[in-house]
Parts: C-alpha cells; structure tokens; sequence
C-alpha cells in the first residue's frame, strides 16, 4: 500500500504510521521530492487555484521527465509498496500549506496510480 502521512516535528514514535514512511520533501533525495525552486515559487505566490494547478502540472511534469529518465527507483518502489505499507512523508498541512490536497504527495501518489494501476494507492479522506 503507498498512501502519504503528515511529518511533525518532536512527533512520538507511537503516534506515527507503521509501516516505512519516507520523506518526500524538496530537500531530500528521494525521487518524488519536489524541486527546491517549483516550491518556492507556489508559497511565495498568492495561494489560490490557479497558483496550485501551475505548482501541480510542474511538478507532474517533473515526475514525468525522472520517469523517462530512469524509471528503476519508481519501479522499486512501486514494488516496495506491494509488499509493506509505505508512507509519503511531507509537513503538509502547515500554516504555509493548510490544504493537504494540495501536497506534492497527492500529485505523487495520482502518479504512481497512473503508472502501476495494480497497486494500492491511497488518498487521504477529505
């Protein structure tokens, strides 16, 4: 199962997911990590739709040229996440980002669905 959860800061151990979580966020190197600048640029703009749907179809369109480019780490965890419950990790929601359907993550996990629709990809309840 590949599904996203909330990274907080000084959270316990007991009240995180079980399973394998990952941080996803612009500074690490994960392959569904946003780019530091495709961030910045949607928090330092007005944030409404039109600011979101710019944001998500840039970094859609960042996931596609890594996939073209080497899809091996999106196989990998395509194939991870079939066997163990693996979580997306971002800060979102945050006071920079209250919405968290509008997270890299839900932009990510729609992705993996799209390419692996054989795996169980879950979206957060709104």
């Amino acid at each position: 199962m590949l599904t996203r959860y909330s990274i907080v800061r000084g959270a316990r151990s007991s009240s995180l997911p079980r399973g394998i979580r990952q941080d996803t966020r612009k500074h690490t190197s994960h392959v569904l990590r946003p780019t530091k600048e495709i961030v910045d640029e949607v928090f330092g703009s007005a944030r409404d739709e039109a600011a979101w749907e710019t944001y998500a179809a840039r970094y859609r369109a960042l996931l596609e040229e890594r996939f073209a480019a080497n899809r091996k780490p999106f196989d990998r965890l395509a194939s991870f996440a079939r066997w163990h419950d693996v979580y997306l990790g971002c800060s979102c929601p945050s006071t920079k980002n209250p919405d968290v359907m509008r997270c890299h993550t839900i932009v990510a996990l729609r992705f993996m669905k799209e390419r692996y629709p054989d795996l169980d990809v879950r979206l957060p309840a709104t």
